[in-house]
């Protein structure tokens, strides 16, 4: 290829580079807004006024909610357009259940095949872990993202030598589900909570080569979360008894009894 051609194909490349940085740009932010709960679950999220927010094109924009209704974090039904996933109780349940059995069996297999390289990453995370676990008791909404990120980290050092990418893969998809209720329950702190202690359990447990009490360990402080939110968001006060409804006539469907 000739001088020119190079010059051309730089020039084209230029402005592709640009976008998917917009792009990018506007789906780690639009994604942020959503874990940490500025658009709630739910919420209608309207094309014309987000390219205004982050000041970007529509088709920009588009293509940014696209990546995010591929994560499950926003829906769409058919023209109407694009609104933030839904969140509840009942969803979180389920995503805990599962994420259980595959974190517990990932981190099983990854005991297994571990090695020494794997020891030195995972005890890497933990003392990073550890560092900002100190400053979330100190400043939580300061802490909260830095957390996050490095919570991630330890969770993905300790299953690192899993063989399955299959496992990894699924892995990966329910903890990032999960985030949005692990800041809610984190923000309303309705259970006393080491969290310190918990991930060291599991930790110990790793590094003594013991799957049965890793698995255990891991099991309970993710299902931890689940009781905390639960609580959390328990109505309070004394419930209403219900009324007393009077008897409705029957409908005849015009079949014998």
């Amino acid at each position: 290829m000739d001088t020119a051609g190079k010059r051309d194909d730089a020039e084209k490349e230029g402005p592709r580079r640009a976008g998917k940085t917009l792009v990018e740009g506007a789906y780690e932010t639009l994604r942020r807004e959503i874990l940490d709960g500025t658009f709630e679950p739910g919420t209608k999220l309207r094309t014309e006024e987000l390219r205004t927010r982050y000041n970007i094109s529509g088709s920009t924009m588009r293509e940014a909610l696209t990546r995010l209704l591929g994560e499950a974090l926003v829906t769409t039904e058919g023209q109407r357009g694009f609104r933030v996933a839904p969140a509840s109780i009942a969803d979180f349940e389920d995503l805990t259940r599962v994420r259980v059995l595959v974190e517990t069996e990932a981190l099983r297999q990854a005991i297994a095949h571990g090695d020494e390289d794997w020891e030195s990453q995972l005890v890497a995370s933990f003392y990073r872990l550890s560092k900002v676990e100190e400053r979330l008791a100190q400043d939580q909404k300061e802490a909260a993202s830095d957390y996050e990120g490095r919570n991630r980290d330890f969770h993905n050092a300790l299953i690192a030598a899993c063989p399955s990418r299959w496992l990894h893969y699924i892995a990966g998809i329910l903890f990032q589900q999960s985030e949005r209720y692990r800041r809610l329950a984190l923000a309303k702190r309705s259970i006393p909570r080491d969290l310190h202690a918990e991930h060291k359990a599991i930790f110990d447990a790793a590094i003594a080569r013991d799957p049965d009490l890793a698995s255990k360990y891991a099991a309970e402080h993710i299902e931890r979360t689940l009781t905390a939110l639960r609580i959390a968001l328990e109505p309070t006060g004394v419930k209403e008894r219900p009324r007393k409804e009077r008897a409705k006539p029957k409908v005849s469907l015009g079949l014998e009894d």
